[in-house]
């Protein structure tokens, strides 16, 4: 039978609430973008196979870490995926489909199969927006389990947690409340959110200015009070010399930030794009 897996368009996902947004299929909406003949059916039965793999092992375990454990030894040990250290910054790692088919990828991107196939599990797997490198999370008997997709899954001491925020936080050392406040469960939007933001800086890096629009333009469709992806995606329809989507942008970036401390390069950039230039470099 014919999966009915289809995604949704940008402008319906856009209205869709946090709790609706659909990760699967907002990640592959993302690829879709880069690859426009990408089956993306295909990968949601992929998915399910790996959980009907998965099943009668699932089934058999009362334990719900010795589930997860089970579920990453498949992932990581028996499929291969794993976390592309030599080549971090390939924008490959942050296409759900490339990392399905080249089985590497960025943490975010690795927690999005691990959370998929979890979820066809009944296994409560979150995201979790952790500084500097995405985490998963799961409810236990006596708090949480965290652990890194990047590295196979690995469980994290929370002292190995607070030590990786450390260097986020100048040096300040979470105590418990604050470490639980930084464990807090992702949201969809955020996911996706942050897979774009991780596209649009590996762009912005190569001065890929289409794509840099593209994603930024992506960002504000799923958060549209994002008012420094306007800036962003103003300066970057001035480098492709789209001088209407410059000015649009960067109008409205100075009348919601005309306080901000970029205020005055915004302004300038403003005048060069209504001015008709496009020297900016």
């Amino acid at each position: 039978m014919a999966s009915r897996f289809s995604l949704p368009d940008w402008d319906t996902l856009a209205t869709l609430d946090d709790d609706e947004l659909p990760l699967l299929a907002g990640a592959l909406l993302i690829a879709r973008d880069e690859y426009p003949q990408l089956d993306a059916a295909g990968y949601d039965a992929l998915a399910d196979e790996y959980a009907r793999e998965l099943r009668e092992q699932i089934a058999a375990s009362d334990s719900t870490p010795a589930k997860l454990i089970a579920i990453n030894r498949y992932l990581f040990d028996v499929l291969g995926f794993s976390g592309n250290h030599e080549h971090y910054y390939d924008p490959r790692n942050s296409y759900l489909n490339e990392v399905f088919d080249r089985k590497l990828g960025i943490p975010v991107s690795l927690a999005v199969v691990q959370m998929e196939v979890a979820r066809r599990l009944g296994i409560p797997l979150d995201g979790v927006s952790f500084p500097g490198h995405f985490l998963v999370r799961l409810p236990v008997d006596d708090g949480l389990m965290v652990m890194d997709p990047f590295n196979r899954g690995r469980p994290l001491a929370a002292d190995e947690l607070r030590d990786r925020v450390c260097e986020h936080l100048g040096g300040e050392v979470p105590d418990d409340a604050q470490l639980l406040q930084i464990l807090a469960p992702a949201s969809h939007r955020a996911i996706l959110v942050r897979m774009l933001r991780n596209l649009k800086a590996l762009y912005a890096r190569a001065e890929d200015w289409d794509r840099v629009a593209r994603t930024t333009d992506r960002v504000i469709r799923l958060m549209p009070n994002a008012v420094e992806e306007l800036r962003d995606r103003g300066l970057a329809y001035l480098r492709l010399g789209w001088l209407p989507g410059a000015r649009e942008d960067l109008r409205r970036y100075l009348a919601l930030q005309p306080a901000a401390e970029d205020a005055e390069l915004v302004r300038l950039a403003l005048v060069e794009a209504s001015a008709g230039r496009t020297s900016l470099n």
